[in-house]
């Protein structure tokens, strides 16, 4: 994206009349002190931790010195403001799974933008501020240099000679005055020099901390993916709203039906009325277990209470099959981690009980470089398969949908073994 106001700003006839030339050069002179100081802040951090990586001391202070380029990539898009109004934002990153420093840290690590952020700090602290503070000396200083040589004849020289540039020496009013004319020239082209050299500075200071283009294949990447983690988001919380409508509301008003019928059935006199009560109030029962059903079904109170390890747990407990649980899990997992992965631990024992003919299951898992791993396998007659219609098939497609990955394994004979992956981090939700 192009800085189009200096950009339209150096073709208008007006340009050294405008604010632009004192933007540009306020743009070039702000880089060279930020591009000083960075090289001093960086110098010193790599000096300082080097020092102290003997003691471990200085490693933390290495690895922080890598994150410089996102404080620095932040003010330079605040700069460009100076030569061009719209908006430089930066590069979309991945939100980190969990609150917290560590998930943090580990996420701007793995970002490419990091990476590119801190080549821009480098090549900033070792190349571009020279170059931005050479460029307002050549454009300004040596034009007003020369524009003054009358003044300095004046004063330094007392009214005989002047110095001009350190380089050759004026002697006569005609001459101090004609040198004082080439500088006002040079002064007016140093004007489109600077406003030229700050548009060339900020297109390179937008392609490396600036918003890619719309074709760009890895901003493309990203905010599909953080589009699919939005839309995963949304749709747990109104399953969570469904489940808690249908507990507060339809639940709360079927139990109440159930007891007044029950306490009309108490009252009635033996007879055709207190038989068909009996039947409604045996029809109203059948209803609300079904709706009990139905509500743990969409997103389970065990779940959302008590976390995955106790869900997982509840769900063995009424699995036709008889299930053996190890799963190790020390705190709780984004929302989202969590509703997939217990919804595929209950569809994987609901095929066992349905099809595998199996007598014994188990449930194993933990948590281990970062990841989530669930497996589910059973003693059973084997051969099934993911794309038959086991169900499995919209579980897998949300599993990807968290960047993980589920693998079914079931050769003939058995054994039947189901493996889940999801990247994650912890959250500070306590159970």
């Amino acid at each position: 994206m192009r800085s189009r106001d200096l950009w339209q700003a150096l073709s208008a006839r007006r340009y050294l009349l405008s604010a632009w030339p004192w933007r540009a050069t306020a743009y070039l002179v702000t880089g060279a002190v930020a591009g000083a100081a960075t090289l001093v802040g960086l110098a010193v951090a790599l000096v300082v931790g080097g020092a102290l990586t003997v003691v471990l001391v200085g490693l933390p202070l290495l690895v922080l010195t890598a994150l410089a380029g996102i404080p620095l990539a932040r003010l330079e898009r605040r700069r460009l403001r100076l030569i061009d109004r719209a908006p430089a934002p930066a590069r979309p990153v991945r939100q980190p799974p969990a609150t917290g420093p560590w998930p943090w840290l580990i996420t701007r690590l793995r970002e490419r933008a990091t990476w590119r952020e801190l080549g821009h700090a480098l090549l900033f602290a070792l190349v571009l501020w020279p170059l931005d503070a050479l460029a307002v000396a050549l454009a300004l200083g040596a034009p007003l240099h020369l524009a003054a040589t009358p003044l300095v004849m004046a004063t330094a020289g007392g009214g005989e000679e002047a110095k001009v540039l350190k380089q050759w020496t004026v002697t006569t009013w005609p001459a101090a005055s004609g040198v004082a004319v080439l500088g006002l020239l040079l002064l007016a082209l140093g004007g489109y020099a600077l406003g030229l050299a700050a548009g060339v500075r900020a297109e390179l200071a937008r392609v490396l901390v600036g918003v890619p283009g719309e074709g760009d294949p890895e901003a493309r990447v990203v905010e599909l993916t953080r589009s699919r983690a939005r839309l995963v988001d949304a749709f747990e919380a109104e399953r969570r709203r469904i489940e808690r409508d249908l507990h507060d509301g339809a639940q709360q008003r079927l139990v109440a039906l159930t007891m007044a019928l029950g306490l009309a059935r108490l009252d009635a006199p033996p007879g055709p009325l207190a038989d068909q009560l009996a039947k409604a109030h045996g029809e109203a029962g059948r209803a609300l277990e079904e709706l009990r059903e139905l509500i743990h079904g969409i997103h389970p109170k065990v779940l959302a209470d008590y976390g995955l390890p106790a869900a997982v747990a509840d769900a063995a407990d009424r699995s036709a099959v008889p299930v053996d649980v190890a799963l190790e899990l020390p705190g709780r997992l984004p929302r989202a981690v969590e509703a997939a992965a217990y919804f595929v631990v209950c569809e994987a024992l609901a095929n066992v009980g349905r099809h595998s003919g199996a007598d014994r299951a188990e449930v194993t898992g933990g948590h281990r470089d970062g990841r989530l791993l669930l497996r589910v396998r059973d003693d059973g007659r084997g051969g099934a398969d993911v794309a038959a219609g086991s169900g499995l098939t919209g579980l897998a497609d949300r599993v990807s949908v968290l960047d993980g990955r589920l693998s079914l394994s079931s050769p003939p004979g058995g054994p039947t073994l189901l493996s889940v992956e999801i990247p994650c981090e912890w959250t500070e939700r306590s159970g």
